[in-house]
């Protein structure tokens, strides 16, 4: 591989990683966005995915995460970073390659459930987030939350699928115009 290419995947998992730093500070600015923003940080590694591959996209969203989990002040949106949306447009990538359309769904269905829940209880048992509803509904809440979670993820996975169309059809020249891939 030539120097040039290296210094341009380089250039661009920093530019990409940098990006997702930034926006992920920004859930300290504006709490609310907890789980949207981590999801646009993830979104920018299909770029990486698409332009280079799934092991620089995994060291960009490793350092992302690490980064994230130091610096950013919201605790809970590097941990929804670290444990779903960071890595999911690769594992995206990877089940949507290999698997059938309805086993993909099933695999990324399962995922999703148990890094919620894993993230749940990371959040609270570890990071002492306090999980409000809970006291007040008790665990219905949980319960209630994850449902509405697993339709919201749907709805993001079929976006992200959107988001990569238009990305190949539109903007991908252009970014490797800039790049020189």
């Amino acid at each position: 591989m030539s120097k040039k290419k290296i210094t341009s995947k380089t250039t661009l998992g920093g530019i990409i990683a940098a990006l997702s730093v930034a926006l992920m500070f920004m859930t300290g600015l504006i709490p609310v966005m907890t789980y949207a923003i981590p999801a646009a940080a993830g979104v920018l590694l299909t770029m990486i995915v698409i332009e280079i591959d799934k092991k620089w996209a995994f060291g960009v969203y490793a350092a992302v995460a690490l980064l994230s989990m130091f610096l950013v002040a919201d605790k809970e949106a590097a941990l929804m970073y670290a444990m779903f949306f960071g890595y999911y447009p690769i594992l995206k990538a990877v089940v949507e390659k290999h698997c059938s359309v309805p086993v993909s769904w099933v695999i990324k269905l399962v995922v999703f459930n148990l890094t919620m829940v894993l993230a749940f209880l990371t959040s609270v048992y570890v990071f002492k987030i306090p999980f409000d509803a809970m006291q007040k509904y008790g665990r219905i809440a949980a319960v209630l939350l994850l449902a509405v979670g697993n339709i919201v993820f749907v709805v993001f996975d079929m976006m992200l699928t959107n988001l990569i169309t238009l990305y190949l059809m539109k903007w991908q020249k252009l970014l490797k115009r800039l790049f020189k891939f």
